[in-house]
């Protein structure tokens, strides 16, 4: 062999021997002596400590997958026991994960092109503790060591990093939340076969290319000091990096009183592309879906429904979310409609539209304070009704009025109340800004007529301002009494305004406080015994028995301005034109004591009809009034007629009550023309 030959010979040798030496140690290597090394690297770079407490160790094999000669390069395959992440300084817990062992394998051909491509880590035993403290510090949120306001901004790496599948025998997340109050513990563990994405679906095809399900997991604890307790199944980790194949959810989660069920799919998870689910909401009020899902809902009836969210977490402006075309109920009145919640700045946005073909108005009672007899979570259990009270009493909850704007138009086409105060029709147009809410219009159909009103609470102050105006138009007397069958023959009417402002957190306190004026007409009425019995008005029945008897007497005219300062209400006119008499009715109502403080001077038309000598007296609370005959002077023939002589100011406002279409027919016009006259 030539020299030449030889050398080459020689380099050869010393190049394969130094192959197989670096094979023989890599082969041989105890892995173990890097664990000081690689656990304090680790530990620096992440800001808190981890440790491979167990063996570290690598095992080269080929792996057969690939591809003609690439299948002849050896994987590295690594092993890792007793792997422990701990907590940064401010956490208590010391861990936050512990596996018992973690796998994994890469290709060593990839990092020729700069890229990390993991194909796969299995975790044996999984347990992991997330912790959020009471002044918002949690574990979840890493802090790199070369993070911080100082950092000098990094280079983009020309690394890229392929991480396809993650594999465990059973996983523990333990979840603890101060600032929720939560403690949840969280088990998922491997289907053992998937689940297609339509047999837990069912007939829903929206999403018929949705992957399998692979995992299932179960939870179990407490959340905002409620129960918890839930299950379901998730996609797996190939789904979970696919950008065109849906990842798919399902849970069954009860919270307290309050239960979501939930059947879909995440798109592009990875970059949060989107939500689309079945989704179904039922509990004994929505307030309690606050906890649950940041949105500001009032406090109600016992609740359902059922329909089709989609949320878009990378739009501008904040994450969407639209509940379409549900279906449900509340209390027993039906809801249909879509509303959109935006999470937007400097507060979150809900806007939509709601309609209920059957509303029972008693459902509606939480809304101002009034209890609606079925139940309705919180405020069932905390009573704040006044034994001896009438008014509503409960608070109106306005501390979190701030947290959300809302926009939301309802509608109510049939509203169930009852057949002495016939309803229908009901429309309002809902905003909430800033912690102020109004109600413009709130509009109703009632008794043939009409009620329209506007209502402003202004939660932002404390106590809450409060402003209503409301004007009744043509309310026909036969439907407001259909039990009063002389009342059918009547072709009289109701009209009033009222203004009232007040200061207080609740409809009694709003009303103690109020200042403002009331105005009410009514023609071509008719008043009886019999009629306050049914109204419930026993006072009334004494009243009408001391003026007429057992006789029902027709009411020409019926009218009543009064004005409101500090709570009272006094009477500047409240007149009734009979048949038979006038009734001039004097005093006040003072709502912040509840007490009533009236006189009632009959004055007979021509030959005396009234026998009575002595005016009449109204007295003692809402809740338990008393009627009786004034002790003293006798009634001075033409007193309601003198008395009325005064009221020329409060006779004009109240023609304003009157159309010019109705002045032919309504009695009022008449009457109210010769009161201005006088």
């Amino acid at each position: 062999m030539s020299r030449p030959g030889k050398i080459i010979s020689w380099i050869g040798g010393i190049v394969a021997l130094l192959i197989v030496v670096i094979v023989v140690i890599i082969a041989t290597f105890d892995w173990n002596r890097l664990k000081p090394t690689i656990n304090e690297k680790v530990s620096a770079e992440l800001q808190r400590p981890f440790a491979i407490r167990g063996d570290l160790g690598v095992a080269w094999a080929r792996n057969r997958d690939e591809a003609g000669w690439r299948s002849w390069v050896p994987w590295p395959y690594i092993h890792a026991e007793d792997v422990m992440l701990g907590n940064p300084p401010d956490i208590a817990d010391l861990t936050m994960v512990h596996l018992e062992r973690a796998d994994a394998t890469l290709s060593p051909l990839a990092l020729l092109h700069k890229q990390i491509y993991i194909p796969w880590i299995s975790l044996k035993q999984a347990d992991a503790r997330l912790i959020q403290t009471a002044n918002k510090k949690n574990n979840w949120t890493f802090e790199l060591a070369d993070d911080g306001d100082n950092a000098t901004p990094a280079t983009p790496s020309s690394w890229s990093f392929q991480l396809d599948n993650v594999k465990f025998d059973r996983a523990h997340i333990l979840y603890r939340d101060a600032v929720n109050k939560a403690d949840v513990q969280i088990t998922v563990d491997p289907l053992g076969k998937p689940v297609p994405y339509g047999q837990l679906a069912g007939g829903d095809d929206r999403q018929k290319g949705a992957a399998d399900f692979v995992f299932g997991w179960q939870a179990k604890g407490t959340y905002n000091d409620e129960q918890l307790t839930g299950e379901g199944k998730l996609g797996g980790m190939l789904s979970l990096r696919s950008k065109n194949t849906p990842f798919p959810l399902q849970a069954d989660i009860r919270n307290g009183t309050t239960r979501v069920r939930l059947t879909g799919s995440l798109q592009d998870p990875m970059n949060l592309g989107g939500l689309d689910l079945r989704l179904r909401f039922s509990g004994d009020t929505l307030a309690n879906l606050y906890g649950l899902t940041g949105v500001l809902l009032p406090d109600t009836p016992p609740y359902e429904t059922d329909g089709r969210l989609q949320a878009r977490f990378q739009e501008k402006g904040g994450a969407r979310y639209r509940y379409q075309d549900f279906n449900g109920h509340i209390g027993d009145s039906d809801i249909h409609g879509t509303v959109t919640y935006i999470q937007s700045k400097p507060r979150p946005q809900l806007t939509g539209e709601l309609e209920s073909r059957q509303l029972r108005m008693a459902d509606l009672g939480p809304l101002i304070g009034v209890d609606s007899g079925k139940g309705s979570g919180k405020k069932a259990a905390s009573k704040t009704q006044p034994a001896d009270r009438v008014l509503p009493h409960d608070k109106f909850d306005t501390k979190s009025w701030d947290t959300m704007d809302a926009d939301i138009k309802f509608s109510g086409r049939r509203i169930e109340h009852s057949s002495s105060l016939p309803l229908s029709d009901l429309y309002t147009h809902l905003t909430l800004k800033k912690g102020d809410l109004l109600l413009d219009p709130l509009r109703f159909g009632m008794a043939g007529g009409n009620l329209n009103a506007t209502l402003r609470l202004e939660g932002s102050q404390s106590p809450m301002r409060g402003r209503i105006d409301m004007h009744a138009r043509k309310l026909q007397l036969k439907q407001l009494f259909p039990d009063v069958q002389a009342m059918q023959n009547s072709m009289g009417q109701l009209n009033g305004d009222a203004t009232l402002t007040g200061r207080g957190n609740s409809v009694a306190d709003l009303l103690a406080t109020s200042d403002g004026n009331l105005k009410l007409l009514m023609n071509n009425g008719l008043i009886s015994r019999g009629l306050m019995e049914i109204v419930g008005l026993n006072v009334g029945n004494y009243v009408v028995g001391k003026l007429f008897g057992d006789d029902q007497v027709r009411i020409n005219c019926a009218a009543a301005n009064l004005d409101v300062r500090d709570g009272v209400a006094a009477s500047r006119l409240f007149v009734f034109d009979t048949e038979n008499a006038i009734i001039n009715i004097t005093g006040d109502t003072n709502f912040a004591s509840e007490r009533l403080n009236l006189t009632i001077n009959p004055e007979s038309k021509g030959a005396r009809v009234i026998t009575l000598r002595s005016p009449l007296y109204v007295r003692g609370t809402f809740k338990n009034p008393d009627a009786g005959v004034k002790a003293g002077p006798l009634l001075a023939r033409g007193a309601a007629a003198v008395a009325l002589g005064a009221v020329v100011g409060p006779a004009a406002a109240l023609l304003a009550l009157i159309s010019p279409s109705d002045n032919d027919d309504n009695q009022c016009a008449n009457v109210l023309q010769q009161m201005k006259q006088k």
